[in-house]
């Protein structure tokens, strides 16, 4: 292991890579991309990386809020479709599980459909996807809800995967502002789909309804998007061989690192999913119940805001693994016990653990002491720890369904959040692979 050496980062926690990236005779910043062995060089377009204007900033912040209502505005009324349906919990199990599913297969297939298509038209057709699938699902019974939650978790994952491509390239003196609009916005939407679905289903009386109202905030975004992006050109991609990639699957630290990502998306996906249920099955009503989970998002908002940089300026990163493990553990412990005497502040405990995403993210960073080692890594701990997570809320149910409450599963889930704890000491040691 080499010693650490820390670049600086840029507040949402992405490495700022502008040392090491090539540029061309114009000075334009290049995007390098691992394929097949070789380096690809993305040289954005002159006026892709110049002329992002205040039409592109809507198209993305819009973009960003439709990567979470699908997933808690189904979660916050979960109980009331499940029932609707005659479905089991095992069903709802595998519906919560797609996201994660999809995010770690995105991981492989959106850069492919990217070099075929070109960036801004995989993020057109995704909301298209989208904003079918969400009116699809709402259609018949559990297998629609099935499939097209499915369709609509697989466009939100290219939509993940690809728009901070856009931020880099169209916003190249912008970025840290654009990604914090991007961030905001994709936790303001998680919080809204979660918060105001319930509402949405007291006033018109059918979930097929007030899960169907979020496909307007998809159409919204395609709407702008479309002409936002309608004169920018793709950008021209020119493969560099750079040598053979670098393989990191036998380094025990990139290892460490796909655990500790893994396990933090795990706990985050089982509480998106599932949290409102187990708050509903302790007596609380669906729209209290709903409301604790986008209070839980939106508290992320401010933090994910602040927590990398802070990060960044410590030596070690361990004691901030900790100390988000821990705050975890009260909230879960708090289900667990007494889920009904300080519901707000299990929330908001279980609310800031849940942002060691962040976290990750920057130990990707800190961890490799180069822009190649950075991808690599990246492409790693995201691919194969989002599809190991995806086990989480299928099993999160599963034992629900086995013991008839959700005592078994909270214990399971607190066992995953201390060796996260465990996991993010080792990750957090100032070393680089």
């Amino acid at each position: 292991m080499s010693t650490e050496s820390r670049p600086q980062h840029a507040p949402d926690g992405v490495a700022d890579q502008d040392a090491t990236r090539p540029r061309t005779d114009d000075h334009e910043d290049a995007l390098s991309i691992e394929n097949e062995g070789a380096a690809e060089v993305v040289f954005p377009d002159r006026h892709i990386a110049m002329a992002g204007g205040g039409l592109l900033l809507a198209g993305v912040a819009l973009a960003a809020a439709n990567m979470r209502p699908a997933v808690t505005s189904l979660a916050s009324v979960l109980g009331e479709v499940r029932d609707s349906l005659g479905a089991s919990s095992t069903w709802a199990s595998v519906v919560t599980s797609v996201p994660t599913l999809c995010f770690g297969l995105a991981g492989i297939s959106a850069p492919l459909l990217a070099r075929r298509m070109g960036i801004n038209k995989v993020i057109g057709v995704s909301l298209a996807v989208l904003t079918a699938a969400m009116l699809l699902r709402v259609t018949d019974g559990p297998w629609a809800v099935l499939g097209g939650t499915v369709l609509v978790c697989a466009a939100i994952a290219m939509c993940n995967v690809l728009i901070p491509v856009v931020v880099k390239e169209s916003f190249p003196t912008r970025v840290g502002m654009a990604t914090a609009l991007y961030t905001t916005a994709m936790a303001a939407g998680g919080a809204s789909g979660s918060a105001l679905t319930p509402y949405l289903n007291s006033a018109t009386g059918s979930w097929r309804l007030s899960l169907a109202t979020w496909a307007v905030v998809a159409l919204a975004a395609l709407c702008v998007w479309v002409p936002a992006t309608a004169r920018r050109t793709s950008s021209r991609r020119v493969a560099v061989s750079a040598g053979p990639r670098r393989s990191l699957l036998r380094s025990p630290l990139a290892w460490v690192i796909t655990a500790y990502f893994a396990m933090q998306s795990l706990v985050a996906y089982v509480v998106m999913g599932w949290m409102p249920e187990v708050f509903k099955g302790a007596g609380m009503d669906a729209t209290s119940a709903g409301l604790l989970l986008g209070l839980l998002l939106l508290i992320g908002v401010p933090v994910n805001m602040i927590l990398p940089p802070l990060v960044t300026k410590t030596r070690s990163q361990s004691m901030w693994a900790v100390g988000l493990a821990g705050l975890n553990l009260i909230g879960l412990l708090g289900l667990l016990l007494a889920p009904l005497s300080a519901p707000v502040v299990w929330a908001l405990a279980i609310g800031i653990g849940i942002c060691a995403f962040p976290l990750a993210l920057v130990l990707i960073s800190l961890r490799t002491a180069n822009a190649a080692d950075t991808a690599v890594l990246s492409a790693m701990s995201q691919s194969l720890g989002y599809l190991i997570a995806s086990f989480g809320p299928f099993v999160f149910g599963v034992l629900h369904d086995a013991t008839g409450d959700w005592s078994a599963s909270l214990i399971a889930v607190m066992v995953i959040v201390a060796a996260q704890a465990v996991v993010g000491v080792i990750a957090g040691r100032p070393r680089t692979i």
